[in-house]
């Protein structure tokens, strides 16, 4: 038996058929234009990585310093992802250790009923640091927010930054464009597929992070200066 024909599409609907250049001059310069474009979308992701180069630390050779500055990752039911709660496991053992003296925890509280900073807040003090040493940042709403605010508004030098291997080279690069001498952890996890789509994500992320180099733009909300990190440090030195 024939196979029925099938009725063609109307001539709206049909996609158009890429044609390739017919000379050999053609097809070369579409050549150049593929790989320009492939090397434009790639310098993003080189500046991070030349930015953070040398800054990249573990928990166990990070310089002793007074700040770490632990970023959002989403809240599950109200409670750090398993994500978050990494970066804040390493911030408590850095603690624990002597290598640090407070934690800035930046994060979204963009509405009522969702709360990050407080949510990072209380698993600190589950795990053994201080209320009194956490400093929290309700308006970290995304990273270069939160490397402004970091420096601006918390007064912030030079600190340890807290993330997932994916992120940390952005973090790194982007607090060292605004003032803060940054030392980066990357935190292990599982490669899942959260961990596979941070990486994806990161790739569009490089060329946000170049903006917002380049610009310097103001963070979503500034506000007055926050002396929480000066009276966190004063109560460490007693």
């Amino acid at each position: 038996m024939r196979r029925p024909r099938l009725p063609k599409p109307p001539r709206a609907l049909r996609l158009p058929r890429p044609r390739l250049p017919r000379t050999r001059t053609g097809r070369r310069r579409a050549v150049q234009a593929v790989m320009a474009g492939c090397v434009l979308a790639l310098l993003p992701a080189t500046w991070l990585h030349t930015a953070a180069a040398g800054q990249l630390r573990t928990t166990a050779d990070v310089p002793r310093t007074e700040v770490a500055v632990v970023f959002g990752a989403g809240l599950w039911d109200g409670e750090p992802s398993p994500y978050l709660a990494h970066r804040l496991d390493a911030a408590a053992d850095l603690y624990r250790s002597g290598r640090i003296q407070v934690v800035l925890v930046t994060g979204d509280n963009s509405r009522e009923d969702y709360d990050e900073p407080d949510a990072m807040r209380g698993y600190l003090t589950r795990r053994g640091v201080p209320d009194g040493r956490i400093v929290s940042d309700y308006a970290g709403f995304d990273t270069w927010d939160s490397c402004v605010r970091a420096k601006k508004i918390f007064g912030v030098d030079e600190a340890v930054l807290i993330s997932q291997g994916f992120h940390i080279r952005r973090a790194v690069a982007l607090c060292q464009e605004a003032g803060v001498t940054s030392y980066g952890i990357g935190v292990d996890d599982v490669h899942d597929a959260t961990w596979y789509y941070g990486g994806a994500r990161e790739m569009v992320a490089a060329g946000k992070a170049v903006l917002d180099a380049v610009f310097e733009p103001d963070p979503l909300f500034l506000g007055p200066r926050e002396p929480g990190v000066e009276r966190a440090l004063a109560t460490a030195g007693r």
